[in-house]
């Protein structure tokens, strides 16, 4: 088992101890003590419990398994304490709110995390907050750790040179796209449509004939906080776009339904839940105007007349890129970017499905046929692609991938540096397992001196 795999597991393990009722019945015993902290049996039942309501498995007997993942977490902390490492509650109450609009969606609804949980909303916030605390303490640790390690290039050379050829990196085919998109005119008359919809959701949550949470879980578009009755957890104003969050930071009254606000959504209306300092938590409810038919038909016609003017060499398609209605690719010629690494290429199994339909096809400065897609905004546009470039899958190579090797090779450095850190604090570490809980296969076996 990896380090990583004994960190990143830490949090699951141990995060729904809080609803762990099987521990009533446990006789509670200490049964680790590391440095000046305690670990408890009921500690480690209740992750072995929860583990296996959620069907994880432990790599060997979880009752050796669970206590060294938290004897290695109290190493982190103990780091941070002598570090003086913090992190700011307003970040944690964030992480938090992520993780609970997380499970809620898991569960269906606020109600039933609840009801699995035995505990509110609120409660599971506040016992989830020094969990979750600790774990991006611990986190930060692990970063200054890591932070200095670099390597040159002779370096990842030399390395993969000493590999075997079966333990050289894949790298999966990958491609570069450019995009030209346009949006069909949405008739003011749907328009007025929307709002006039918005107008008596707002007119029945002020005189009482509804809920604005039941109107959001029954109409909104945007599916996601329409599980959550609209609900969109604790964010910062940067998290919004600026016309939505212009609205949601000034409102002040939580019975009250905010105007209707439009984006590049659609069209809103917000109702207050809770201000925390910097952060805001509101509901709301989503309308997209439709799209007809006829509308979409005049896109196809508008980019096969520019698919024409490009095979008849009267503009070519970077020219006329900066035309179209993809603000985040048309002052780059069109080149799609990937949000996850900030690369222009993709794997296909990242690139939006119509797009990777379209591309499947093509060869290398071919341009697709104009073809219906929902952009990230979950509108209906009208798009077509360029293949800007394709690198098939194969064994990674120091001219074509060194980033990528080199990636893997820090990676690995990372892992090293902080097993090895594991393995000298445990050197300086009290550390006393009681004798029951030490007939253990242990990846660290320094615990035992």
């Amino acid at each position: 088992m990896k380090i990583r795999q004994i960190i990143l597991g830490l949090f699951s393990a141990v995060s729904l101890c809080v609803s762990a009722q099987s521990n009533d019945n446990v006789i509670d015993e200490v049964i680790w003590v590391v440095g000046d902290e305690a670990i408890l049996k009921s500690d480690v039942e209740a992750a072995r419990m929860d583990a296996l309501q959620q069907g994880q498995r432990w790599d060997g007997d979880p009752y050796c398994v669970i206590p060294e993942q938290l004897a290695v977490q109290k190493l982190f902390l103990n780091q941070a304490v002598i570090d003086s490492v913090e992190v700011a509650d307003a970040d944690v109450f964030q992480e938090v709110d992520r993780r609970i609009n997380a499970m809620v969606m898991n569960f269906g609804s606020k109600e039933k995390m609840e009801e699995y949980l035995g505990k509110t909303t609120t409660q599971i916030r506040e016992q989830w907050f020094d969990l979750v605390k600790e774990n991006e303490i611990m986190e930060q640790v692990k970063r200054d750790l890591v932070k200095n390690i670099k390597v040159t290039p002779a370096q990842v050379r030399r390395y993969f040179k000493e590999q075997p050829e079966d333990s050289i990196p894949f790298v999966p085919t990958k491609v570069e796209c450019q995009i030209i998109t346009r949006e069909p005119v949405i008739p003011q008359t749907e328009i007025d449509r929307v709002k006039n919809e918005l107008l008596n959701y707002t007119e029945r949550v002020n005189n009482g004939t509804a809920q604005f949470s039941t109107l959001a879980l029954m109409y909104s578009e945007d599916k996601e906080s329409a599980k959550n009755g609209g609900e969109l957890g604790f964010a910062y104003r940067s998290s919004y776009v600026p016309e939505f969050a212009n609205v949601a930071f000034n409102l002040t009254d939580p019975k009250a339904v905010s105007k209707i606000v439009e984006t590049e959504f659609g069209f809103h209306i917000l109702q207050l839940i809770e201000k925390r300092g910097d952060m805001v938590n509101c509901r709301h409810i989503l309308l997209k105007p439709r799209v007809s038919m006829e509308a979409l038909q005049q896109c196809i016609n508008d980019l096969d007349s520019m698919q024409m003017e490009i095979s008849k060499g009267l503009y070519t398609f970077d020219e006329l890129a900066v035309v179209s209605a993809d603000k985040d690719t048309r002052n780059n010629y069109g080149l799609m970017f990937n949000q996850e690494d900030a690369s222009s290429k993709f794997e296909m199994k990242d690139l939006p499905s119509e797009v990777a339909r379209a591309v499947a096809g093509l060869q290398v400065g071919e341009i697709s046929k104009p073809f219906i897609m929902i952009n990230t905004k979950g509108k209906e546009v009208v798009a077509m692609v360029k293949l800007k470039s394709r690198v098939n899958g194969h064994r990674a190579t120091m001219t074509d991938d060194y980033q990528d090797l080199q990636d893997v090779l820090v990676e690995k450095l990372r892992e090293e540096k902080i097993e090895n850190w594991i393995r000298e604090k445990q050197k300086t570490t009290y550390v006393r397992i009681n004798e029951d809980w030490k007939n253990c296969e242990f990846q660290y076996p320094g615990w035992i001196k």
